[in-house]
């Protein structure tokens, strides 16, 4: 398979202004797309949602014009969760969906994702196909075949009501007060809806988007200030969503952080119970060993993929499997949706929380977290080469022998972020800092050194 010069594991993604997210690349990755999509034998239909970022007014309208001179007909969604987008792109029976976010990443990046007529990622030989168009000229259409554009006015409604209709009928949210932080993102319209119109007291944090306070200091990558809300308010949990809604952390009561790991095993638990799992659950390199063995004394299988919704995704297709996700927070309940979805998710957990009548805090206890710690090492030269320097190479070992074989070692550079992941685990909480600080200086020192 050929390499992709711009597509990463969740689309293309960058700093604004800066190639490929630039107002005329865009332009020209709008007019590729809808050149490949073209090739049909129908009038093609694009749908195009976006956080709340200040560029996503610049780069919609760019993809706009670059699908519409390919002769590829616009509905245009404004502010949307990424998972909204995949669905309405299958209920509206659109030929491609297109999301405009950087997902939790801060508000001068932003990038771009696809989806294809199921409302799943792109398959590979699209990406590439796409890529390849990117090398041609640009040649727009005759007049009389050029795209329009529309709006799509009962979006939100439709969206409120799908992920409504994934709760139990039989249960409700009355009696609960929840704190709900949408990150200034991309939930902020329809998240507090959801869950109100359920029966929950909603207490709503991060719902004032600017345009450029998206992820900061709140949502799933800042849970502190959900978990300081919900004491205060003496709420039953917290909700914490990222930028695009993708990403779901929560809070127990006592205000303590609950990761994607820990909720996985909530759902997979309750789906086993319930007779609703299909096979085993995914998780990835990065997800925690407890997780494992947590689900081993269950009696359900556990296979890890790499990092990444997308690889998640793929092995759960592979096997037949409808549950996976990543201590990040992204989950995918596939008898749910075709992405992972945040809202979703969080229904999940509160629909074992109801049906058992027991608290967040109550359902976790049946995991324990080994101790885990996770450096983010920025690098100014290639991952690759930086990874397999023999100095980094040495520390690992190095790392290994320290940790006895009680624990685990893993250095991986990052899909979305000039970034290497430094992650170790154990048993001793000590001996997994210090193994780690150690190792993410050598990382450090070795992208220096190749500046």
């Amino acid at each position: 398979m050929n390499k992709r010069q711009y597509f990463g594991t969740d689309g293309i993604r960058g700093r604004v202004g800066e190639v490929p997210i630039s107002a005329d690349w865009v332009l020209k990755l709008g007019w590729a797309l809808g050149s490949v999509l073209a090739k049909k034998n129908h009038r093609t239909k694009v749908l195009i949602g976006k956080d709340t970022r200040v560029s996503g007014y610049m780069l919609e309208s760019a993809l706009e014009a670059g699908l519409a001179s390919a002769g590829v007909d616009i509905h245009l969604l404004g502010p949307m969760p990424t998972p909204a987008i995949a669905y309405l792109t299958r209920a509206l029976r659109m030929d491609a969906g297109i999301v405009i976010s950087a997902s939790h990443n801060p508000y001068d990046d932003n990038g771009i994702k696809f989806f294809s007529n199921e409302g799943t990622k792109l398959p590979d030989e699209m990406e590439l196909a796409i890529e390849a168009e990117l090398s041609k000229p640009m040649v727009t259409v005759s007049s009389q075949c050029l795209g329009k554009a529309q709006r799509v006015r009962d979006a939100q409604g439709r969206y409120i009501e799908f992920c409504k209709g994934t709760f139990p009928t039989f249960l409700d949210l009355r009696n609960l007060k929840i704190v709900i932080d949408c990150a200034h993102g991309a939930t902020y319209q329809v998240a507090p809806s959801i869950f109100s119109e359920l029966g929950a007291e909603v207490i709503e944090v991060g719902v004032t988007p600017n345009g450029f306070n998206i992820n900061d200091g709140c949502g799933s990558t800042h849970p502190k200030l959900l978990a300081d809300i919900v004491v205060q308010e003496k709420a039953d949990v917290g909700i914490a969503l990222d930028g695009d809604g993708d990403r779901l952390i929560m809070v127990d009561n006592q205000g303590v952080v609950a990761d994607g790991d820990e909720l996985l095993y909530i759902i997979a638990k309750w789906y086993a119970n319930t007779n609703r799992l299909m096979g085993g659950v995914v998780g990835t390199i990065m997800s925690n060993l407890g997780l494992e063995l947590a689900l081993k004394t269950l009696g359900i299988s556990f296979c890890r993929t790499k990092v990444g919704d997308r690889f998640v995704l793929e092995l759960l297709k592979q096997k037949g499997w409808n549950l996976g996700g990543e201590s990040s927070g992204h989950i995918i309940c596939l008898d749910a949706n075709t992405t992972g979805d945040g809202i979703i998710s969080a229904l999940r957990v509160l629909a074992v929380l109801k049906s058992t009548e027991q608290s967040l805090a109550e359902l976790k206890k049946g995991m324990t977290k080994y101790p885990q710690t996770l450096i983010n090492v920025p690098i100014v030269m290639s991952a690759n080469s930086n990874l397999e320097h023999p100095d980094i190479q040495s520390a690992v070992e190095q790392a290994e022998l320290r940790l006895n074989g009680r624990g685990r070692v893993l250095l991986r550079s990052s899909g979305t972020e000039p970034m290497v992941r430094v992650m170790v685990e154990g048993q001793d909480s000590l001996m997994v800092q210090s193994v780690a600080a150690d190792l993410a200086e050598v990382v450090r020192m070795g992208s220096s050194r190749n500046n």
